[in-house]
């Protein structure tokens, strides 16, 4: 069972536009508190997690408003690393070789999602296990969906569900691919061939916070009171 969860926060936030200009995503308010602040709620609930984020982007703003909340900050400098480079670049302060990694640009209606995770994760079947939700509950989502879940619960390419960005992940593939920056999609393409990447369906509703207008329609998926 994992015992560390990565929160990717360095991104530049380009889809915001001006309101990024002078703050990180993870730092822009949604109902009352920074966006990283419900991902980290969503740990809290959970139960004892090693939490590390990664930090790029107006690193020092993001680091001051986590120093008190017993997150480590992985700063990726000079160049930032993209999902894989940076969970690599993190894995000495995670400390584990399984994890949890978890977006920080997207608010949950329904169940814990560390929690349906860990009931289902298998490590003898699974080296990732990425939860997805059905294009009809991804709010705010633009675009088509990334899989589709055979009945054995291998995930393949292309399909009606969306990744949610919350996963358990097997680290170890990483030493194996030699760029500096990369995609987790490296990782998730390798362990597809092998049978070994799966997805569990999320059945609340979700809500995808990269752009300007999913504020609005993440606040009013919170005023539901259902989360």
């Amino acid at each position: 069972m994992p015992d560390a969860v990565m929160l990717f926060a360095a991104g530049f936030g380009t889809r915001m536009g001006p309101l990024t200009a002078d703050r990180p995503k993870p730092l822009i308010p949604v109902a009352g508190r920074p966006l990283i602040d419900h991902a980290l709620a969503l740990a809290d609930d959970f139960g004892p997690l090693r939490r590390v984020a990664n930090a790029h982007y107006h690193a020092d703003m993001l680091a001051a408003h986590l120093a008190d909340k017993d997150v480590t900050v992985s700063r990726e400098d000079p160049d930032i690393l993209d999902t894989g480079g940076g969970l690599r670049a993190a894995l000495p302060l995670l400390r584990a070789d399984t994890v949890f990694t978890l977006n920080t640009d997207a608010v949950w209606s329904g169940p814990n999602p560390l929690r349906l995770l860990a009931e289902v994760w298998d490590s003898d079947r699974m080296d990732a296990l990425l939860l997805c939700v059905p294009l009809a509950r991804a709010i705010g989502r633009q675009g088509g969906g990334d899989f589709t879940l055979a009945e054995d619960g291998q995930l393949h390419r292309t399909g009606d569900l969306v990744y949610t960005g919350a996963q358990i992940v097997k680290t170890d593939g990483l030493a194996q691919i030699y760029d500096p920056v990369f995609s987790l999609n490296r990782l998730w393409n390798d362990m597809a061939q092998r049978g070994r990447l799966h997805g569990l369906r999320y059945p609340g509703t979700w809500c995808d916070v990269g752009r300007p207008e999913g504020i609005a329609l993440a606040e009013k998926l919170l005023d539901r009171g259902d989360v």
